[in-house]
């Protein structure tokens, strides 16, 4: 793997916590069980950066978010080779008739990665779901489908079957394992389903993200900044991975996401549009105005919180605590040599 060293060292605990503003945002629509969305933001001398693990991850696996925010906020990303990054709207498991009113929110997008496999719904309800977003965008819109795992092999290729004939782009982590995703590509080639395999948690939550690609699993890989560790240690798995790259959010705030956005823009190749228009699904942000997409598009660029909107959307003392807490367990865990690659 190509090491990118970042300037960033460790900064003292007492540093991170002097720096820190903790913020509660209500999301428009119920997203991965989301509602309302918790976000520790960092202030330090390179600017911000946002650490929001998803409340259920442990220690371990949060920390290499926090890591993440400390290079935001303490070092440099590499340099960009593009202004601009083109973005694909998101659509949750709504029903059908909300589809109109959740792609108006993505000005410009002609993308649209749209979530499958929900639990309590069935493959009719996905096929109904990526229907509507297909009569939205017409017949050259690209759609992608995301199941987060949810499928079985068997499974997902009958509903891969199905949803094939409204021209999808791929299927993001259709199953679980890295195992199943390389037994769905064979078994999708050997049924004559021309549908791309991309693989999400197989590379974010994998202690070898590199996997994937050594036991041919996936056509793509999706990165997102935060759980890889910051943007120089997610390039470095784009490129040993040596598969086309797409990246992706992690429900942030204009914050974490101008991270996504200088690792897409620091790609050598990007031929997909990223997933990182889902500042959109939020209620409010902390950036005025917020890193949303105009003409399908993100500027590249880094981004200053807004003291107004911090204190707006502030999370009540108890939630400080516990953000409070978390760093420090987090903090912890790293060193030097975590945090620079």
């Amino acid at each position: 793997m190509t090491s990118h060293p970042s300037p960033t060292g460790m900064p003292a605990l007492d540093d991170l916590l002097a720096g820190l503003h903790v913020v509660s945002i209500p999301m428009r629509v119920r997203f991965r069980g989301v509602e309302v969305r918790e976000a520790a933001l960092l202030h330090g001398p390179s600017g911000w950066g946002e650490f929001s693990p998803f409340l259920e991850y442990q220690p371990p696996e949060a920390s290499r978010w926090l890591s993440a925010a400390i290079e935001a906020a303490y070092g440099a990303w590499p340099a960009p080779r593009r202004t601009h990054v083109p973005v694909n709207a998101t659509v949750p498991a709504v029903a059908p008739d909300r589809v109109p009113g959740v792609l108006a929110r993505f000005d410009g997008a002609t993308t649209a990665k749209v979530k499958v496999a929900e639990r309590g719904q069935s493959v009719q309800d996905d096929v109904d779901r990526v229907a509507a977003v297909r009569d939205a965008l017409g017949p050259a819109g690209r759609i992608r489908v995301d199941a987060n795992g949810g499928w079985s092999v068997q499974q997902a290729t009958e509903a891969l079957r199905r949803l094939s004939a409204y021209g999808l782009e791929y299927a993001e982590q259709p199953c679980a394992s890295v195992e199943e995703l390389r037994d769905l590509r064979v078994a999708l080639a050997r049924s004559g389903i021309d549908v791309l395999v991309a693989a999400d948690e197989s590379i974010r939550k994998a202690e070898d993200p590199i996997r994937v690609a050594r036991l041919e699993a996936a056509d793509l890989v999706v990165v997102k900044v935060a759980p890889l560790g910051g943007v120089h240690r997610a390039l470095a798995v784009v490129e040993a991975c040596r598969l086309p790259a797409v990246v992706s959010s992690a429900l942030d705030t204009s914050v974490g996401m101008s991270a996504g956005v200088a690792l897409a823009a620091a790609l050598p190749d990007l031929d997909h549009a990223c997933g990182l228009g889902t500042v959109a699904l939020l209620e409010g942000d902390v950036v005025d105005p917020p890193l949303e997409p105009r003409g399908g598009v993100l500027p590249v660029g880094r981004v200053q919180a807004d003291e107004s909107l911090l204190e707006r959307w502030a999370a009540p003392a108890d939630r400080v605590r516990w953000w409070r807490e978390r760093v420090s367990s987090c903090h912890a865990l790293l060193d030097d040599a975590t945090v620079i690659p």
